[in-house]
């Protein structure tokens, strides 16, 4: 049995069926499609390498401890790899209509918590690899490097690795209390031994107290309440897609003509595609305030590899009121390095390590009953999510295949209608936007206002190195 840490866990217990917590791409590869069975033969031969992908999730009776990870003694990959094909013309319209579907119901908790779809029938003789995994396995970096697992590096395929994987006997429900309690009578003396280490190296111990002190402080305006918008409120369980796109290059090109970061330029563009889809919708942008979490990794590279959670959070209002382009990536930037200044990661890293030591009995119950608030009484303390994960910046192959674009999927939390994810991909940037289908059917706004702003600071990039 392997125990999942307390993020994992909240995963789990978050999600009440319509909030989903899977996260997903959608890997587009040149074509010719190879044959399924092919395909399955791929997965099949990635197996050994993805322990988790034969396991499933068992719960302690009680919430006497978290849940925890058992071999699925009767495993079927032919349940997990599944096979479609796009109406005609096989565009974008018809794969984003594919997407948004196939997110709108959750993952069999029966069984191990992932599924892959093989999708042919793309324009230009392309096909796809759509991959639905249960945010309780892995964050967004984690499935960044699942993927340079389950792909290869060069168009050769590797050799298959060696499996002699047999399932371990299930542990019984008596045997899941047992083996709980035990975590539990052992807890006190692991957080001694982390008092003592902190003891130890005092000088470091109260300047991480005092850089949490300062992150809790930084926390509270997020705790605020919003001014209603229609981008937040009641969400359903059917989901809408789409997807924007970008150059790595103009993007940096832009962070060179103007200063700041990769990530400062990214969340500009998406605050003026905000913008755009307020107006639209004929609001008025000087009264909204967008207030987004931006998922931030605490994994160390000791940590590469692992599959679960580890990230904190900021909170970042987005400058949706502002006017103009150059005026929005400087409010942007000046707001982020005060940000990275405010320790906001080390306090949510904190909070997460207190609630992870709560009793489970405790927490779960908790989580879920806020759920079901939240189901009838929308928070408005976040309006969005805006996660942004480094990829690969070569390419990746399947069957010999090359993948020429990888486009991500995120959840959409209580009371959040709109959420953006941001990957790159071997030069490419892309803007996967998930929406709640029945408010949030104007997605493609939003995805135009990111392509559009992206092209303009970049012609302003150039136009202010020429002059």
């Amino acid at each position: 049995m392997d125990r999942m840490n307390a993020l994992d866990a909240s995963f789990l217990y978050i999600e009440d069926g319509t909030t989903h917590m899977h996260i997903a791409s959608c890997a587009i590869f040149a074509g010719p499609a190879p044959d399924f069975a092919d395909v399955v033969g791929l997965i099949a031969s990635k197996l050994p390498l993805v322990p988790r992908y034969r396991q499933r999730v068992r719960f302690v009776p009680l919430d006497l401890g978290r849940p925890v990870w058992v071999d699925h003694p009767t495993f079927d990959l032919g349940f997990h790899v599944r096979h479609t094909a796009l109406a005609p013309p096989g565009g974008e319209a018809e794969l984003e209509q594919l997407m948004g579907r196939l997110m709108s119901y959750e993952l069999d908790r029966a069984r191990p918590l992932w599924e892959a779809w093989m999708v042919e029938g793309l324009a230009d003789g392309r096909w796809a690899l759509i991959s639905k995994v249960h945010h309780c396995m892995v964050d967004g970096v984690a499935g960044v490097d699942l993927i340079g697992v389950v792909l290869d590096a060069t168009p050769d395929p590797a050799p298959p690795a060696a499996d002699t994987w047999r399932p371990a006997p299930e542990p019984s429900a008596l045997g899941l209390v047992v083996d709980a309690l035990a975590d539990l009578a052992v807890s006190p003396r692991r957080q001694l031994r982390a008092v003592r280490s902190a003891a130890a190296a005092p000088r470091w111990a109260l300047g991480r107290a005092a850089g949490i002190a300062v992150g809790l402080r930084s926390y509270l305006p997020a705790l605020r309440a919003t001014p209603p918008t229609s981008l937040d409120g009641r969400i359903g369980p059917h989901r809408r897609w789409t997807c924007a796109r970008a150059s790595l290059d103009d993007v940096r090109t832009i962070r060179q003509a103007f200063g700041g970061t990769v990530n400062d330029v990214v969340l500009a563009a998406i605050t003026s595609g905000f913008r755009d889809l307020v107006i639209k919708r004929g609001e008025d942008p000087a009264a909204v305030a967008l207030r987004t979490l931006v998922p931030v990794s605490v994994r160390t590279e000791s940590a590469r590899g692992i599959p679960d959670n580890r990230v904190s959070a900021i909170f970042f209002d987005l400058p949706v009121p502002v006017e103009g382009s150059l005026d929005r990536l400087v409010a942007v930037r000046e707001e982020m390095a005060r940000l990275k200044r405010s320790h906001e990661p080390e306090a949510g890293e904190a909070v997460t390590a207190f609630l992870g030591a709560l009793p489970p009995a405790v927490t779960a119950p908790s989580i879920r009953f806020a759920v079901r608030v939240l189901r009838r009484v929308s928070q408005r303390s976040m309006n969005t999510v805006t996660t942004n994960v480094p990829g690969p910046q070569q390419p990746y192959y399947a069957l010999g295949r090359e993948m020429v674009e990888y486009l991500p999927f995120v959840p959409l939390g209580p009371g959040v209608r709109i959420g953006v994810a941001i990957i790159s991909y071997n030069g490419r940037l892309a803007f996967g936007i998930t929406g709640d289908f029945d408010t949030a059917a104007d997605i493609s706004v939003l995805a135009a206002g990111i392509e559009s702003e992206i092209g303009h600071l970049a012609r302003l990039a150039e136009a202010a190195a020429t002059s």
